[in-house]
Parts: C-alpha cells; structure tokens; sequence
C-alpha cells in the first residue's frame, strides 16, 4: 500500500462530503484565548539601584564643580592631611601601612576631570563596600606640561574636601612615594 504525501493511504482519501460535513461542524468554532496566568519559568529581573544612581551623579557633579569653583589655593603640606579633631598617631600608622590597603585605583593616562570623575566613582564604590584603607596613583607629573604634577594636587585638594576622607599620607616608596596617596576612609 503506498503513503501519500501526508501520511493518509492513498486508496484511503476523505470523501468530498466528509470535508464539507468537518467543516460545517467547525464554521462558529473560535481559536481559544491566551490563558491570563503568570507564566513561572521566566526569570524576574533585576532590581535598579537607583537611589545609588541619583547618589552617584550628585557626587560627579559636585566634583564637577569642585574642579572648576575658581579656588586655586595651595595645601600649605599637600602630603599628608588629617580631618580636625583626629589624633596625630593616625598619620604615622597609615605612612607605616599600620591598614591594610584594600583596594587600590590608578590614575596614569586620565585628564584631570577623568582622574577626578574615577577618583569620586571609586571612593563611592569603596564606601558602599565597606573598604577602609584604600591608595589612589596618580603619578608624579613627570610627563605633563612643565614637569608639574597636575593630578597630584587636584586629587589631593579634592580628598581633602570629602566627607568619607579621614587622613591620608604620602606612603613609602616601595607603596609609591610621590606618585601616591593612602587614604583612611570613614567606617
């Protein structure tokens, strides 16, 4: 017995009025609805932080205009800076690495609103982290403009204007000497 192209003998075709009968039968027949159920197997998505992104943004703005307020005065000792109030012993434990450094971001090849922009992002991601003690690099200045160390005092005078920044030293040189800063963060 030999098949038809749909699986249906060929000596075995429905007769015309079985067709006609099948589909007067099926004439008032409507496709069902898409059942209103919640389908389980699909992945929920993720939670946006978005407070932390508001966060975030306030805080690259504020550095912003920071980097750009008009006030070019110089730190009277830009190596070291401890917040009013704190004991002078935090000084010499953070030079002699007395903390661990947690975390550490390097500066090299960024402008100075980069360099600053990257500053504020990591300090913000540290302290949501809960890091302590963390080193920014940001070189010693012998490849821009004059020799002078661009990103060393903007840094500098920016970590001196947050919240979070207790104290920070210009570490030894086997931490970076003059082309980093240690920085004791806020608990």
């Amino acid at each position: 017995m030999k098949k038809a192209a749909r699986g249906v003998p060929r000596d075995q075709h429905p007769a015309p009025d079985d067709i006609a009968l099948f589909r007067a039968e099926m004439r008032d027949v409507a496709p069902a609805k898409p059942v209103n159920r919640v389908e389980p197997w699909r992945p929920k998505p993720s939670p946006v932080p978005a407070q932390r992104i508001l966060d975030e943004r306030a805080v690259l703005e504020e550095l912003a205009r920071l980097g750009t307020d008009g006030d070019d005065t110089e730190l009277e000792d830009d190596s070291l800076f401890l917040r009013p109030g704190l004991p002078r012993d935090i000084l010499r434990k953070l030079r002699r690495t007395h903390w661990v450094i947690q975390d550490d971001v390097d500066l090299h090849g960024l402008g100075a609103d980069d360099a600053a922009a990257a500053t504020a992002a990591f300090l913000a991601d540290c302290r949501r982290r809960g890091v302590r003690c963390v080193r920014i690099i940001h070189g010693k200045g012998l490849r821009s403009r004059g020799r002078e160390p661009v990103l060393k005092r903007r840094i500098r005078k920016l970590l001196t204007r947050r919240e979070e920044v207790l104290a920070f030293v210009e570490p030894r040189a086997v931490h970076g000497g003059g082309g980093a800063v240690v920085v004791l963060l806020e608990a």
